[in-house]
């Protein structure tokens, strides 16, 4: 997906690990759900223990002000040591029908990972629609907000982005 014809949001940092040891953090849907300030829980569904093109994981969310849904997420990139993205689906109808197609994704999100020295280049990366979401309810709430209500989103996405960028890189550069 070209996110540059959307409202995206993304952030990088340089971990100070190579990229095979980037890569085991970022493929484990645990360990963002650790650090994410929304993202509380993440679980393999149909018997998936790891990624793989088509694998689905559910996610349950809370936002900064209280509110929480589920949602089902369909891998839909894997490039070893290189790319990791997944669409996010609303299975279940929350903001309108029912969407299962990753086309009609309600965001995509992905990691990219490039070798960087000694390090690695990891680059997070979230972008809305073209599915119905939640962000998509509060801009018709408020059609004449539209501009503000897109960018605190991205706000929140950012800081939660870089919440988990930040344990990634401390789990990845931990010794111990």
């Amino acid at each position: 997906m070209d996110v540059t014809d959307v409202p995206h949001v993304q952030s990088d940092l340089y971990v100070q690990a190579a990229v095979p040891q980037v890569w085991a953090l970022v493929t484990d849907i645990h360990v963002p759900a650790r650090h994410s300030p929304e993202l509380q829980h993440v679980a393999w569904l149909d018997g998936a223990v790891r990624p793989s093109i088509g694998a689905r994981f559910e996610g349950r969310n809370r936002h900064f002000g209280g509110a929480e849904w589920r949602t089902v997420s369909h891998v839909v990139e894997l490039d070893e040591h290189r790319s990791f993205a997944w669409a996010v689906l609303d299975e279940h109808g929350l903001f309108g029908e029912a969407v299962r197609d990753p086309a009609q994704a309600l965001a995509f999100w992905r990691f990219d990972l490039e070798a960087d020295g000694d390090g690695t280049r990891l680059r997070h990366t979230a972008a809305f629609g073209p599915g119905r979401s939640g962000l998509t309810l509060a801009v018709e709430s408020a059609p004449g907000q539209r501009e503000q209500i897109i960018a605190s989103r991205q706000e929140e996405w950012r800081t939660g982005m870089e919440h988990t960028l930040r344990g990634l890189k401390e789990a990845a550069e931990r010794t111990d």
